[in-house]
């Protein structure tokens, strides 16, 4: 097949789809029906492009459909693959157009398994510990390869899991073991679903992804969106029926197991995990041993506790940057017009969103993260006594408010040195064992941080957060007029903030780290010159971001191995090696892949 790129036609080209944009569960068939293409006209296109008529084409499939908004006339820009009847003519014409940038040849984009002998299939079965997205990948993979992973998650399904959480949101009643970040799914679940990233990806194994995503009920239209997305009432189901492939190939899933620390011999080789049973009933006979020479470390970005055990067993690891910062909320409707001029409401377009970045003159870098078009602020801490937001939008994205992280970069250099908080942090005997290693990674290399210092930071801000919301899970939230002003907000305007359990009015300034308010004070004019009506004085900040990504990275090698835990194959966002679903989910095949490999090696 021949791939063509670049291919424009204006949106009145574009047959325009009036199914609703359903959530589950009241979708019917006729909102899961294919979207139509304009066929005929990306037929002439090509047949242009080729020089060839359009009667020589067999075959066109969409294979990405974006939109082209920096001008008033908004264009969509298509790439398709076509078939011809005459495949000697394909072969001519892809030799002919060699060099043409927008004119190739079709890749393959099929993921092959490994195929490992009976024998090796035989061995000792892997283990996966997290169901996140990397974690859910990663057990499909290996279950499609036949090694019949156990899988091990501290949350609960995602149908509990779902009650649990609105617990939170309804009664400000928190589950610390099964909430946004832990559970069925991992903090992807509760999101706004986004399918995309920035990875290089050579072997398209996004396109795995989005294809086991649709297999299991997702809309087929992730399939050419440029920024798909599925939302999460529909990646409920969606999890669900992929944890029932899993089964059926095999494969263990185990809710309610924490996993404690690695089983390792004299010689500090892995020999499994240890693991406390969340549901027995005797508390006794809760931890158990479970033997594995391979196991996959799906964590997530908020397993902390993981993170401290992993660290103090000897697994390597360093601190990397992250971010802290807020949630911003406008109307939808001035992000449509900002972005989409005189097209705004177009059902082609749906609800707008953005991207933003501004380097500040104190040196910070502030930039917007995890935009939800037509989404609400979620609360999603996982630690009682702390407070954290993150965005979710449903799959019709049709909510009142935009809304999106403003967010400041941070160093481990930012966290606090002092013994009080890292006792604060991590307890007192742990905090103070962690403070003392840290103290001296100083003195013996001054530019070096512990592993776990962002931690220290993290919880600090999360806990301010808790105390100036008023102690019962409500978040501190300010108006941005008041917050350019540096005054406490009294009293809310036109924009009224989505946050459940709901908001408690202050200064924002009390809460955030100072270098980041003053560099969210610079950006805010910043973006509104780029975007109309984003620094309005009744758009909403809501406290606090902090769980943007892992404070840490894992380290591992060309294996995927840990460097000094062989065995271990450490992965996804709370690894370090991935910066959301799309991304986290390929890491979990590339991370069954490495298992696999070592187990025909083995």
């Amino acid at each position: 097949m021949i791939r063509l790129t670049e291919l424009k036609l204006g949106l009145e080209d574009v047959p325009v789809d009036h199914r609703r944009a359903a959530d589950a569960p009241s979708e019917t068939d006729a909102d899961r029906a294919p979207v139509a293409h304009p066929i005929d006209k990306l037929t002439a296109l090509a047949s242009q492009a080729l020089g060839i008529d359009p009667s020589a084409i067999a075959q066109v499939q969409v294979f990405k459909r974006s939109f082209d908004a920096r001008k008033a006339h908004i264009l969509a820009v298509y790439i398709i693959d076509i078939a011809l009847h005459d495949t000697a003519l394909e072969a001519r014409l892809l030799q002919t157009f060699e060099t043409h940038p927008h004119i190739l040849a079709t890749p393959d984009m099929q993921w092959r398994a490994p195929v490992l002998s009976a024998a090796r299939l035989a061995q000792p079965r892997p283990i996966v510990v997290g169901l996140g997205p990397c974690g859910l990948f990663a057990a499909l993979a290996l279950a499609q390869m036949g090694l019949k992973p156990i899988v091990l998650e501290r949350g609960h399904n995602v149908r509990q899991r779902t009650k649990d959480t609105w617990q939170l949101w309804r009664k400000s009643e928190l589950n610390p073991l099964s909430n946004v970040q832990f559970g069925e799914g991992g903090a992807g679940l509760f999101s706004d679903g986004k399918l995309y990233s920035q990875i290089k990806d050579p072997r398209f194994l996004g396109r795995k992804v989005m294809d086991e995503f649709v297999a299991a009920g997702a809309p087929a239209d992730i399939l050419f969106e440029a920024h798909p997305h599925i939302g999460t009432f529909k990646l409920v189901k969606v999890v669900e029926h992929m944890r029932h492939t899993i089964t059926a190939l095999g494969g263990d899933i185990r809710f309610g197991q924490h996993v404690q620390g690695l089983l390792l011999d004299e010689q500090g080789h892995l020999r499994g995990v240890r693991v406390t049973d969340l549901n027995a009933q005797d508390d006794a006979h809760n931890s158990y041993e479970l033997l594995s020479q391979h196991v996959v470390m799906a964590l997530g970005h908020s397993a902390r506790d993981t993170f401290a055990t992993l660290y103090e067993q000897g697994v390597a690891m360093h601190a990397k940057p992250l971010s802290v910062g807020v949630r911003i909320e406008h109307p939808q409707s001035v992000i449509d017009q900002a972005r989409w001029g005189r097209h705004a409401g177009n059902p082609l377009l749906g609800a707008a969103d953005y991207k933003l970045v501004h380097h500040a003159s104190n040196g910070r870098a502030v930039y917007s993260f995890c935009m939800c078009p037509g989404g609400t602020v979620v609360a999603a801490t996982s630690e009682p006594g702390h407070v954290v937001t993150n965005g979710m939008s449903q799959y019709s994205r049709n909510e009142r408010n935009a809304n999106a992280g403003l967010v400041v970069d941070i160093t481990p250099g930012d966290a606090p040195m002092s013994r009080s908080a890292w006792v604060a942090a991590f307890g007192d005997s742990l905090g103070a064992r962690l403070f003392d290693d840290a103290q001296a990674m100083l003195s013996a290399t001054p530019a070096q941080a512990h592993p776990l210092t962002a931690i220290v930071l993290q919880r600090e801000l999360e806990r301010k957060a808790f105390e100036a919301g008023g102690r019962n899970y409500c978040a501190p939230a300010q108006r941005v007029g008041d917050f350019l002003a540096n005054q406490a907000s009294t009293a809310l305007g036109s924009v009224e903030p989505s946050y459940k359990p709901g908001v408690h009015l202050v200064n924002l300034a009390d809460v955030l780290p100072a270098f980041a308010v003053t560099a969210m004070r610079e950006a805010l004019p910043a973006f509104g010159k780029k975007i109309k009506g984003f620094d309005m004085a009744d758009a909403v900040l809501t406290g606090i971001e902090t769980r943007t990504s892992s404070p840490l990275r894992i380290d591992r090698d060309a294996q995927l191995q840990s460097p000094t835990v062989r065995g271990l194959f450490p992965g996804g966002e709370g690894a370090g090696y991935a910066g959301g679903i799309l991304s986290a989910a390929v890491d979990g095949i590339k991370l069954a892949e490495a298992v696999a490999g070592a187990v025909a090696a083995h």
